[in-house]
């Protein structure tokens, strides 16, 4: 499955939230069913993200591209280091988190 088709059908017929501090409060409350997260996010941000990922069992994935790439996916004007997947939508983007999981059981 290519992750930048996903993306951008998730970002279109889903709901999805961009930025950081968004996806730190999703993970905190709950509320989001995958994060993404860009390879040069920084990394206290990326910390944060990923232990409250870990707390509330939220899949993360990291994606491959920076946060231009991210964006271009996306097809936003600005740059997005993380992104909150709170409906999927017609993206089957939920199933690239089931093969990461699987490896760390």
């Amino acid at each position: 499955m290519d992750v930048n088709k996903a993306i951008t059908t998730a970002v279109r017929t889903g709901k999805v939230l961009f930025g950081a501090k968004s996806a730190i409060k999703s993970a905190k409350t709950g509320r989001a069913k995958m994060i993404i997260v860009a390879s040069n996010c920084p990394r206290h941000i990326h910390e944060d993200i990923e232990y409250y990922c870990k707390l509330s069992n939220i899949p993360l994935m990291v994606y491959e591209g920076t946060s231009m790439d991210l964006s271009a996916a996306c097809g936003k004007p600005f740059i997005i280091s993380a992104l909150t997947i709170r409906e999927p939508g017609d993206s089957e983007i939920l199933k690239l988190a089931e093969p990461q999981e699987a490896e760390e059981a």
